[in-house]
């Protein structure tokens, strides 16, 4: 049998990534996406992410395993942009959202 050599990150390894606009758009509608594939709209979206955050990583399936994955890296990059008061803040309706989520993504993928 042939061996093939792989990297993995050590177990103390801690990187600081960094991010701009297009790729925290990109997360944030991999996330939506993600979100929108799994959530069953009889239950409210905060019940539905606890449900999911409460299980073990192990436990979840593939589906719940990346929505959990985006929504720890949108929360890192949050933390972050907040705390080097990176954010402009906007109001915007859930549809609007949803539409600017989507069109930031595919014009992303054209980039």
């Amino acid at each position: 049998m042939k061996s093939v050599k792989t990297r993995e990150l050590k177990d103390d390894a801690i990187l600081n990534v960094k991010i701009n606009k297009t790729f925290y758009l990109m997360s944030k509608a991999a996330l939506f996406n993600s979100f929108t594939g799994l959530h069953n709209p009889d239950v409210k979206a905060d019940e539905f992410v606890k449900s999911i955050v409460s299980k073990e990583y192990k436990d979840m399936d593939d589906a719940e395993r990346t929505f959990y994955t985006l929504t720890l890296l949108v929360g890192e990059i949050e933390k972050q942009a907040t705390e080097t008061k990176s954010f402009i803040e906007k109001e915007m309706s859930e549809e609007e959202l949803a539409k600017a989520l989507t069109k930031s993504a595919t014009n992303s993928n054209e980039d």
